[in-house]
């Protein structure tokens, strides 16, 4: 049984497939490296450059693999830059991941994990938010998303196909081992930007929007260790190959932090007083979101052990520092 991880040249992908190795998985990872870097992917694994969206290619590798299952990262995933580009957004996320599904079905891959997000809930009613409250995106990303999803639903009614969609809460932190992290230039992530400030990668920190009806007036977040978050694919693996049923979870601490909050930690792991300035709002952010986590936990034995706002930013900073030193992000 061979895995496919589609965009594992990426952030949370590359986590992955490390995390694949280390319980002895047999993978391939498929990314174009538009935003995956290749010295990403580990040497004993083969990477397959190229688009989700070339089904001659996928069904190639599929074939050649004898892939069973497909554990699916690829996609864009900068909310602002949705909303100016949304034909972009639903066509890398959407209508590629339609593509992967149909040459999944094909192929006769019988186990999908994908790549969600929590954004598909938008500004929730109720906050922790669970998995069975009404969506309601506010952006093209999460829209693009829940599209998604929709399409997996349907499909798994129509095959024999069995998916499990993963509602990601705010990613952060770096490999403990620190053998992969969050790499992207220009990145938006707030706790890689406050990381790069605080090593004077950065001039300032701009905070985007005060006047939330949040008790600083800053959005909150649910802010997980990508580590404990690759977990949470391994555990849906399990369950799917044990005949676990389609469903969807959120992965998350069920635990929020503001914005100045996260800064404050920042500040804190690094011992800089870096400078953060205050700007208006963003199109697309909720005011706060965080996770109902009592499903996944239950389901499918879930557990996290990286549930610590201090230590995902002391391991977001080595691993920024680490960066820097290689320079290997130029």
């Amino acid at each position: 049984m061979t895995v496919l991880v589609t965009g594992g040249a990426g952030f949370i992908g590359s986590h992955m497939v490390w995390e694949l190795l280390d319980v002895g998985e047999k993978l391939v990872v498929i990314d174009n490296l538009v935003t995956g870097f290749r010295w990403a992917v580990p040497s004993q694994v083969e990477l397959v450059v190229g688009d989700i969206g070339d089904q001659d290619l996928v069904r190639t590798v599929m074939k050649k693999h004898d892939i069973s299952s497909v554990i699916h990262f690829a996609g864009s995933v900068v909310v602002p830059d949705s909303v100016s580009d949304p034909l972009g957004y639903y066509l890398n996320n959407t209508v590629r991941s339609r593509s992967l599904i149909e040459s999944a079905v094909q192929m006769g891959v019988k186990n999908f994990i994908f790549s969600s997000t929590a954004a598909v809930y938008g500004n929730p009613k109720e906050t922790p938010v669970a998995e069975d409250a009404t969506p309601a995106p506010m952006s093209p990303y999460a829209s693009s998303k829940l599209m998604t999803e929709i399409m997996l639903a349907d499909t798994a009614r129509a095959h024999d196909f069995r998916y499990t969609a993963l509602r990601y809460f705010n990613v952060a932190g770096a490999d403990p081992q620190g053998r992969t992290g969050q790499s992207t230039r220009g990145a938006t992530h707030l706790i890689k930007v406050a990381c790069e400030t605080a090593l004077g990668k950065r001039s300032h920190i701009d905070v985007f929007g005060t006047d939330y009806p949040t008790a600083d007036g800053t959005c909150v977040r649910d802010y997980i260790h990508v580590k404990d978050l690759v977990r949470a694919h391994t555990s849906a693996l399990n369950y799917l190959r044990n005949g676990g049923q389609s469903d969807i979870f959120n992965v998350g601490y069920s635990k929020g932090y503001s914005v100045l909050e996260v800064l404050d930690s920042v500040k804190r792991v690094s011992g800089v007083a870096f400078d953060v300035r205050l700007s208006p709002r963003r199109p697309g952010d909720p005011a706060g979101i965080v996770a109902a986590s009592a499903k996944i936990r239950a389901t499918l034995g879930w557990e996290p052990k990286h549930d610590d706002l201090d230590q995902i930013v002391r391991q977001a900073l080595a691993w920024e520092d680490h960066l820097a030193s290689l320079q290997i992000a130029s």
